[in-house]
């Protein structure tokens, strides 16, 4: 039987172990974060997106920019879970980007430590399994920009910018439900934000309080399916 001392060295040790690991995997993922924010996207992706959208000014195209470097940053807090795209603009850059192919690949081993499949953009819908990761994309978002996921006052950038830039077929989303709820605007009809946290739309808000539980990596497996 070991004695009280070597039983507390155990225990030290094996804190320290855990303790250790657990601020390996968070600069990590800070690191990973900061390589997102900062990464140059490579010359003429911008371009190539306004060959598709020519009414966007140069201001507009990095906000589109903006919007992707949002969504992968939700899918770095979603560790491995699964996400949706919601935004048809940002899709669009994220297509062009993945046709430069050396960029694409270096990107994606040093922001998550894999290689990113593509996911089609998706809304809301009676589908309670592609709300959940559309849900989870919401929470994170949300999070990016200090914005209550249940209670917004404001949409963040990755669920407006598709209405904001007038963006034909995209996906718009509006804040006051019962003022919108089925009406078609001019370029699709306008979703409503308010069901992201309301389990009356179908059943459920799995996905939603994802964020909650902070940061980290997404070195974590699947997630993203391909197409």
């Amino acid at each position: 039987m070991a004695s009280t001392p070597t039983v507390i060295a155990l225990f030290v040790a094996s804190f320290s172990t855990v303790a250790s690991a657990a601020m390996w995997f968070a600069w990590r993922g800070a690191k990973r974060a900061n390589h997102i924010r900062e990464y140059r996207f490579p010359p003429g992706l911008l371009a190539s997106l306004r060959e598709h959208h020519p009414r966007l000014t140069g201001g507009q195209l990095q906000l589109v920019a903006r919007g992707l470097r949002q969504f992968f940053l939700v899918w770095l807090r979603a560790k491995g879970k699964p996400v949706a795209m919601p935004s048809k603009v940002v899709d669009d850059l994220w297509h062009g980007f993945i046709l430069h192919t050396r960029h694409y690949h270096d990107f994606c081993n040093k922001a998550f430590g894999r290689y990113l499949h593509h996911t089609p953009a998706r809304v809301l819908s009676k589908d309670r399994l592609d709300n959940t990761a559309l849900r989870r994309t919401w929470a994170h978002a949300c999070a990016e920009e200090n914005i209550d996921p249940r209670k917004p006052t404001r949409l963040p950038l990755l669920f407006a910018l598709d209405a904001k830039l007038d963006i034909e077929g995209g996906y718009r989303y509006a804040l006051d439900c019962e003022a919108l709820r089925g009406n078609v605007a001019e370029g699709g009809t306008v979703h409503c934000a308010g069901d992201f946290g309301d389990d009356g739309f179908d059943g459920g808000t799995d996905g939603l309080g994802d964020a909650d539980s902070g940061g980290g990596d997404g070195d974590g497996g699947g997630g993203c399916g391909g197409d």
